[in-house]
This record gives C-alpha cells, structure tokens and sequence, in this order.
C-alpha cells in the first residue's frame, strides 16, 4: 500500500476521538478534517485549552507522518510539538490541515493550521517526527 492511498484510522483510538478530531484525507503528503469546539473543552476562564490545540496539531502531523514511512516498516513519533495560539475560541468548527515541510530519511517536520471556517487562523503548529521501526 502506497503512502498515498488513504487509511481506516479507527485504531487511532480513543484520544483523537475524545477530541473531537474527525479525520477526513490521510495520506503521507497531507491530513485534513476538523474539529469541533465546546465547553468540555474549555479552560475555567470559557475559552478552548491550549492542549487541545496541541494535541491536535501533534495528532495530524503523526497520522501523516507515520503513513509517509509505514511502506518502509516504521512510524512516526514526535520528538518536538512547537504550537502558536492565535486567537482564542470558544465555540465552532475549526478545519486542519497537515503537510509536510521536510520529510527526511530518518526524521520528518510538519506544519498544521487550524482555522475557523471564515479562513482566519487560531492555532498553528510544527512537529518535529522521528522514523523508528514498527514495534514487533
């Protein structure tokens, strides 16, 4: 199976679930979808915890990572998430897009955005991955 053919990504798991992370496009060039925002995942002041933020950025960019080198027998594990909060958000849809900047034999870096459906952003991110081999 090619990097680029798409994947059932229900062994994801439950923490990409519990974020409200919908995977639409995954491939070893790009992932998108979205997620969608409420008051579970707000912080006691009403707006949306960072973390989420970040743990989407570095869920993208490791279901793209990982597919880009899954034909080799590895995956992708982050070893650095650098995530900016643009602006805050309470509730909504934000769309996520993932690519690549640089995708090396042995380490991968990868940009995510995540924007309100009005194209303007709220969180950006890049991960640093590093290729290891599949457990087994």
């Amino acid at each position: 199976m090619s990097a680029e053919q798409p994947v059932d990504l229900t062994a994801a798991g439950a923490f990409v679930a519990a974020m409200k992370f919908d995977v639409a496009e995954a491939t070893g060039t790009r992932v998108t979808g979205h997620v969608d925002l409420g008051p579970e995942q707000h912080t006691p002041w009403g707006v949306v915890h960072g973390g989420l933020y970040c743990s989407v950025v570095e869920s993208a960019a490791s279901i793209g990572a990982s597919l880009a080198v899954r034909d080799k027998g590895q995956f992708a594990v982050g070893v650095n998430n650098t995530t900016d909060f643009l602006r805050s958000a309470t509730d909504g849809r934000l769309d996520v897009v993932a690519e690549p900047i640089q995708q090396g034999r042995t380490q991968q870096l990868w940009l995510v955005q995540l924007a309100r459906e009005d194209g303007k952003l709220v969180a950006r991110g890049q991960v640093r991955l590093q290729n290891v081999p599949l457990p087994g």
